[in-house]
């Protein structure tokens, strides 16, 4: 018999009450938060519904779903809606990927400060990247990209960085005509490194004088100006780590690796290998010896620490857009590259989305069906009876385990 794929809820599930008890002091509100939905979700406390063939008259029930952007079985309908939206924005036109990340005393900093150094991260990397595009000794042109942050490492330790997906070229500072960059080539990752560093460490230096970062614990003497300055002696000396990576075949390539990337939690559940004996094991890329798969084994409390990590503060936006595909210019900023690339416009579809059940929706999006019946492969599977909130579990239909 098949035994069912461990999952981050199972660990929350089995040993989430002893860590609450146990770091009663230090959770966050955040942190409890996302710790109560994992555990609740697609469980008769937040309802369901129980559905039946319309074929062979097979019967299951269906759990709601957290919807938390932090829990692993969450995010596959929102990827796809998202991916959707995206498909419009793509140009004919080759793609890079550029990765900024900061020194680990930047990232314990970070830790302690998410919302402010995340935004400044965010910050300084669309102004490093703008600043250089712009410049007539690189580019010359007005860019457009995605910015994704991710804060975890493949061991799930902290380390924040930012994917960037940027199209290969740009607009005159005129808008009369399409700049494209030199094949394969997009920017020089040392001058893009070292702005980084600059306006990064301006940006901090201003979030302490006005008060805006606190620090706690070991980092506690951080509080007085004359340690804050040694501890960026390092930083402000070492080279912070940019690089730019390959360019994308194609735009359907862009739109596969944003799948992979947009939606991320810390750990998804098809890493994990085994919850036993206050133990959970997990497979993991070791990127410092060309990507070997490795495979980890921490005690419950510590690989919920790490999964606790990488709570995000509420409202953070993770995902951003700048240049052209800013918000507030995306429309125009498209209509322009367009026209200068000669490139027609993608014709618009309407959907309902409001009114258009999420298993609709799905279908649309991904092409694959959840009302197929599982039994019959023939039949669909259709709503019978609604569970609400906080009913007792159900046992299975006909009463079979």
């Amino acid at each position: 018999m098949k035994t069912a794929q461990p999952e981050v809820a199972d660990v929350l599930r089995r040993y989430g009450t002893a860590y609450r008890q146990t770091h009663a002091g230090s959770l966050s509100r955040a942190q409890r938060r996302v710790m109560g939905a994992v555990e609740l979700c697609r469980t008769a406390a937040l309802g369901g519904h129980v559905e039946q063939c319309d074929a062979c008259g097979h019967q299951r029930i269906a759990y709601n779903s957290c919807r938390n952007r932090h829990c692993p079985r969450c995010q596959s309908l929102a990827r796809a809606q998202w991916l959707d939206d995206r498909q419009a924005d793509l140009l004919p036109v080759p793609y890079f990927h550029v990765v900024f990340t900061v020194p680990q005393e930047i990232a314990a900093i970070a830790y302690q400060n998410k919302a402010v150094v995340y935004d400044i991260l965010f910050q300084a990397t669309a102004e490093t990247l703008q600043t250089i595009a712009a410049d007539p000794k690189h580019l010359g042109a007005d860019i457009g990209f995605i910015a994704i942050l991710h804060t975890w490492g493949q061991n799930l330790l902290h380390h924040p960085h930012l994917h960037c997906v940027v199209p290969g070229g740009g607009l005159a500072p005129d808008h009369s005509r399409w700049i494209a960059c030199r094949p394969g080539f997009f920017l020089p990752v040392r001058v893009l490194s070292r702005l980084f560093r600059r306006l990064f460490l301006e940006r901090l230096q201003r979030a302490f004088e006005t008060g805006r970062l606190r620090f706690f614990n070991a980092l506690a003497p951080l509080q007085h100006v004359q340690a804050f300055t040694r501890y960026l002696d390092s930083p402000r000396r070492a080279e912070w780590v940019v690089y730019s990576k390959e360019p994308f075949g194609g735009p359907q390539q862009v739109l596969g690796y944003l799948g992979r990337y947009t939606h991320r939690v810390a750990i998804s559940n098809n890493r994990l290998i085994a919850i036993a004996d206050g133990h959970v094991t997990f497979r993991w890329k070791d990127y410092r010896h060309e990507s070997a798969q490795r495979v980890m084994r921490l005690d419950a409390p510590e690989f919920i620490r790490r999964f606790l990590l990488h709570v995000l503060p509420r409202g953070l936006q993770r995902i951003r857009h700048y240049g052209f595909l800013s918000n507030r210019r995306r429309e125009r900023g498209l209509a322009e590259c367009r026209r200068l690339l000669e490139v027609i416009p993608p014709r618009a579809t309407v959907t309902d989305e409001l009114s258009q059940d999420y298993r609709d929706r799905y279908a649309r999006l991904t092409g694959r069906s959840l009302r197929d019946c599982p039994a019959c492969a023939r039949g669909h599977m259709v709503c019978i009876e609604l569970l609400p909130h906080h009913a007792r579990p159900r046992a299975p239909p006909g009463g079979v385990p």
